[in-house]
């Protein structure tokens, strides 16, 4: 064709518009040809590249629940430490309120027993229908309530009683340890004998409940 130009031949407008057409056309298919397998190569570089993202962003998301969830384990393993010291902390500090009210009130206790006025006693004689006593104190008949933990059956003549303050029995105490000694001169009953005492003296008394049990004779040194 070049030649044909170079050597003064002219072409019909026609034949030259058909000519530069299939030239244009083979041109555009070159470049078709050679445009697909990099356009189907960048295709499918974003196809992997686009997998790849979407598998990074999930391992990102797993990732990061994992941290928060190693993060909760943390502060839960805290809090339940915190708590078990709480728990712990609190016991002990309801077994020491427990300790302090049993010593205030052995102390209060104490206190009262060192303020309380100074006990008498008496010497049971015999019950009464009423559920009193009669008692003989200082040298005195008395009349007097007990308390209602002493039963008057479980009393026996010549028993001690320990009297408060306002002379009722409180508690029941032994027998005589300790006194003036007697001489037996008669035994007038089983409850009452006539005993002599010092410079001659005589005087009818109670028979105690131990001595009632023996046999006594006239001469006997009683206590």
């Amino acid at each position: 064709m070049l030649r044909e130009l170079a050597a003064g031949t002219r072409l019909a407008p026609t034949q030259k518009s058909q000519e530069y057409g299939v030239e244009q056309t083979h041109k555009r298919a070159d470049q078709g040809l050679a445009r697909r397998p990099e356009a189907r190569t960048m295709r499918s570089k974003d196809v992997v590249f686009g997998t790849d993202l979407d598998a990074f962003e999930s391992t990102r998301v797993i990732t990061n629940t994992s941290k928060a969830s190693r993060a909760f384990d943390v502060e839960r393993g805290d809090a339940d430490r915190l708590l078990a010291q709480a728990r712990n902390q609190n016991e002990i500090l309801v077994t020491a309120l427990h300790e302090a009210r049993e010593q205030i009130a052995a102390l209060k206790e104490e206190v009262d027993k060192l303020c309380a006025p100074p006990s008498t006693y008496g010497v049971y004689l015999a019950a009464n229908e009423d559920n009193t006593v009669t008692i003989l104190s200082q040298g005195r008949k008395v009349k007097v309530n007990l308390h209602p933990s002493i039963k008057p059956e479980t009393l026996k003549p010549g028993q001690e009683l320990i009297l408060n303050e306002g002379l009722n029995v409180i508690e029941a105490a032994g027998y005589e340890i300790q006194g003036e000694v007697v001489i037996l001169k008669e035994q007038l009953d089983a409850e009452r004998a006539l005993v002599t005492l010092r410079a001659d003296e005589d005087r009818v008394g109670v028979i105690a409940e131990p001595l009632r049990s023996l046999r006594l004779k006239n001469g006997d040194h009683l206590l």
